[in-house]
């Protein structure tokens, strides 16, 4: 059976070549790895063809990285904290909007999770230490996380377990059809599924969390990926 192509989207160094800058595109090896070991097949988006990648790819993989602009989600920058990429929210916009309009799945992970998040008419908690006075940026950082009963995350996992957190932004009021699964002990919320549409998510970072036994109460994420895979390849098989 052929493998499921997944597109990943990737970070930049936010240079804008209209303006003299030269623009370099990147995504941490984790992201691959992890769908490549779920049995899928990983590709980069390199910023172009939004549409033909779209129908191209069987599933996408929205990454972590830099800010969502404000703007998107109708506010200004709150502070130094806050650093958008004006060029990856374009892409990234039309990119998850073709997506969406074919109803191929889509795994949402950190800004990939606030990206999806403003597309569906969302919106975000610009800087979590100053807007809510916590700190969830801490690679070292591992925090319970509380799965809602009847999810996809508490299927897999359970009701309460540790994850990971790096972030400084946080989803403050959910998109539309997105029903919250997972909130942090402070009460952020850590993840989502559509009510409708095949689309899963995670404030935190699972794929650096797969592959590997980290503690008693941190599991090893590979099911998440595997999960999602067999969404992808379910939807494909319709």
């Amino acid at each position: 059976m052929k493998k499921p192509l997944i597109l990943i989207t990737n970070s930049s160094n936010r240079e804008d070549p209209a303006k003299g800058g030269s623009r370099t595109l990147h995504c941490p090896h984790t992201y691959g790895a992890a769908i490549a070991a779920a049995g899928g097949v990983p590709i980069m988006t390199m910023e172009y063809s939004a549409e033909e990648l779209s129908e191209l790819c069987d599933g996408l993989l929205l990454s972590g990285g830099e800010d969502v602009d404000p703007s998107r989600y109708g506010e200004e920058i709150l502070n130094d904290s806050v650093t958008p990429d004006p060029l990856r929210d374009a892409y990234e916009f039309e990119l998850t909007k073709a997506f969406l309009e074919k109803g191929k799945p889509i795994l949402a992970i950190c800004r990939g999770f606030q990206v999806l998040n403003v597309v569906l008419g969302g919106d975000l908690w610009q800087d979590i230490p100053t807007q809510m006075g916590y700190v969830h940026f801490d690679s070292r950082l591992r925090h319970p996380c509380f799965a809602e009963e009847g999810s996809v995350l508490h299927s897999i996992f359970g009701r309460e377990f540790r994850v990971n957190s790096t972030h400084h932004q946080a989803v403050r009021r959910p998109g539309e059809g997105l029903k919250v699964t997972g909130r942090s002990i402070e009460g952020i919320i850590e993840a989502y599924e559509h009510e409708t549409l095949p689309i899963i998510g995670t404030q935190f970072h699972p794929e650096r969390l797969t592959g590997a036994h980290w503690d008693d109460r941190t599991p090893d994420f590979a099911p998440w990926f595997e999960h999602f895979v067999q969404m992808v390849v379910d939807n494909s098989s319709k």
